[in-house]
């Protein structure tokens, strides 16, 4: 069977590869347009003189993005063993506050201004995604790496994505005991080029093995995680309707602007699914759900509270980013 998985794999990779590519020619509603997270100030001729970025909102935006790209575990406790090797590709969906003000940043937004209180996009935002997982005895016994690549649906974004996970406790299937794992990750979100968006998380997973008949296996699982978020901005374009190399506009490039770096988000995470399997075929189902943001960023001199529309970006940004929930699927081979 293991002479077939490589060629599987390649042609699974071939499929998800050209689903993608045929979105790259149509409209990109889930892109991003940072501009419009932006504080314009003008003059009496109604000219924009400078540009202040909202940090209350972006600190928002990234926080539910970050949530959206961040690793998901679909996995139990126990690892795949050093001759282990599984293929999979894994679908979610997860809830975001799209009729938050800081969503008019998606490109499809029918109110990029944030002023008619409409939804800026789905109440949903969905990835598709393809993994590898190896099972390994170095550096130490019970461990396991992986590594994959996922697509945010309707957008040209990807994230690259790898893990490590070391199996503390393992093996004692005939025993009243469950299996614990710690696992570490990373998300690196591409292809938006006024956005660096890295997501670590680090997860602590219990699980327990139970055969039926011989041919199944059944192995629910818990398990809670720390999310750390970290955007950073690229210089943003307030007024790209603006040719600044046309007579009159060489100073818009003026108007360009960073939103200041700013301190880690963190969000935590409760999940809980199980993976079946029968023979090599496996099918994992996972339920997450990421509390409300509550991080600050604690700006040096000031103790002011950032506000929306703000025309500083000298004060501290609190992360308002509402509860989110994530439900996905993963199927795929275990050899």
């Amino acid at each position: 069977m293991r002479a077939y998985a490589f060629p599987m794999v390649r042609g699974a990779l071939t499929a998800l590869a050209l689903v993608c590519m045929s979105r790259f020619a149509a409209a990109d509603p889930n892109d991003l347009v940072l501009s419009r997270l932006a504080t314009r100030m003008v003059d009496k001729s109604g000219q924009t003189i400078g540009v202040v970025g909202e940090n209350l909102e972006f600190r928002a935006l990234t926080s539910q993005l970050g949530v959206v790209l961040a690793p998901h575990l679909l996995t139990p406790a126990d690892t795949l063993g050093f001759a282990g090797f599984q293929f999979d590709v894994d679908v979610s969906q997860t809830t975001i506050d799209s009729k938050q003000p800081y969503w008019r940043a998606l490109a499809g937004s029918p109110d990029p201004s944030g002023t008619m209180g409409l939804a800026n996009g789905p109440l949903m935002l969905r990835t598709i995604g393809v993994f590898a997982r190896k099972g390994m005895w170095f550096p130490l016994p019970s461990f396991e790496i992986g590594a994959g690549a996922v697509h945010l649906v309707d957008s040209t974004t990807w994230t690259g994505q790898v893990y490590a996970k070391f199996g503390l406790h393992e093996g004692y299937h005939d025993l009243p005991i469950p299996s614990l794992a710690v696992r570490g990750a990373v998300s690196r979100m591409m292809n938006q080029r006024e956005l660096d968006l890295t997501v670590a998380s680090v997860d602590v997973t219990i699980s327990k093995h139970f055969g039926i008949g011989g041919t199944w296996r059944f192995d629910p699982f818990v398990g809670g995680d720390l999310l750390m978020i970290i955007p950073r901005s690229e210089v943003i374009d307030a007024t790209p309707n603006v040719d600044p190399l046309q007579m009159g506009n060489q100073m818009d490039t003026n108007n360009n602007f960073v939103f200041q770096d700013q301190a880690t988000i963190f969000r935590e995470r409760i999940l809980v699914g199980a993976k079946f399997q029968y023979y090599v075929l496996q099918l994992t189902i996972e339920a997450q759900f990421a509390l409300a943001g509550k991080s600050v960023d604690d700006r040096i001199g000031t103790s002011a509270a950032c506000q929306p529309n703000s025309t500083t970006s000298n004060c501290d940004a609190k992360d308002i980013a509402a509860a989110q929930t994530t439900l996905s699927v993963s199927a795929g081979f275990d050899f």
